[in-house]
């Protein structure tokens, strides 16, 4: 189980509690002193056994709690747990560059993927629905989310290199995202590419665009230690960039993968498929919201009845 806040930076806002208490303290002393400039203070003194007005405490750790509450709301906290589910909106993101007719894999990278996908979809379990998104320099919407594994597989067989150049997977994480909006099942993007973001919005703020959907990205890696070369007459090698396949999958709660053989690939590919157990989300703003207006209404029940100071 694990608790992630997605805007974190609401979380500086914590740092007016301290101003808050002092603001309290402050307030009720100046209060004090007006009530005492009025008042027979014998008299009060007599019923209260010497205690004029209230330090109101209970007060103040309400409203703290209040503040606290809504602060937490607003940086939009997701939690993590580990959970059963039987079916899935898949979208298979597969990177279709240039670089992907390297050599590395028999008998290129594209070829091999494709491979695994098509077993990918043959281990799918229960109701599950995919959908497809090729990309390069533009992400490709092949196919909406469908639960039409027949035309999907026919898809992936007809997948080619694209022409745009570049790898734009920042662009392929807000393209795949929106096709699993619309889904009330547990969602999951399978990210396969062999290069670097070069091209288009970053992944940093294509996650954080998608923050609140709860999906979760499992990343895969594809590319040998020595490379493979796809333009010989150039002695081009694609370099993988691993740092953020992992910060993708991480930020996630997804796993990052490195295939270095076909085998491997396949391997990835249907475990994914066959897991039944995944990382499920709830996004708790809602109900911290929900509890910091039933205290408000609380506290405003005891200003006015127990607690009440009269100027």
């Amino acid at each position: 189980m694990e608790l992630i806040f997605t805007d974190k930076i609401y979380l500086w806002f914590l740092l007016s509690l301290p101003i808050l208490v002092m603001a309290h303290f402050w307030t009720l002393k100046h209060t004090r002193k007006r009530a005492l400039r009025f008042a027979n203070y014998e008299a009060i003194e007599r019923v209260t056994g010497g205690k004029v007005l209230p330090r109101n405490y209970g007060q103040l750790i309400v409203r703290l709690i209040i503040v606290i509450l809504v602060i937490l709301a607003v940086t939009s906290p997701v939690l993590y747990y580990q959970g059963e589910a039987s079916d899935f909106d898949y979208v298979l993101a597969i990177d279709a560059s240039g670089s992907m007719l390297a050599d590395d894999y028999q008998p290129n990278r594209l070829e091999a993927a494709k491979n695994a996908a098509l077993l990918f979809i043959d281990s799918l379990k229960g109701n599950s629905r995919v959908g497809i998104v090729s990309f390069s320099g533009v992400p490709i919407v092949k196919q909406e989310l469908s639960d039409d594994l027949s035309n999907a597989k026919d898809i992936i067989k007809n997948l080619e290199v694209e022409t745009a150049g570049g790898t734009a997977i920042g662009e392929a994480i807000i393209t795949s995202s929106n096709l699993l909006l619309a889904g009330t099942r547990s969602k999951i993007i399978i990210l396969l590419t062999d290069g670097q973001n070069n091209i288009g919005i970053n992944p940093q703020e294509a996650l954080k665009s998608i923050g609140k959907e709860k999906i979760v990205i499992h990343t895969i890696g594809i590319g040998t230690q020595e490379g493979g070369k796809f333009l010989k007459e150039l002695n081009i090698i694609s370099n993988l960039d691993e740092d953020t396949l992992k910060y993708i999958a991480d930020t996630t709660q997804g796993s990052y993968h490195r295939a270095v053989t076909n085998e491997e690939l396949k391997d990835v590919f249907k475990s994914l498929a066959t897991t039944k157990e995944t990382k499920l989300s709830f996004n708790l703003s809602f109900l911290l919201m929900l509890l910091a207006l039933f205290l408000l209404f609380g506290e405003w029940t005891l200003s006015n009845t127990k607690y009440r100071i009269l100027p």
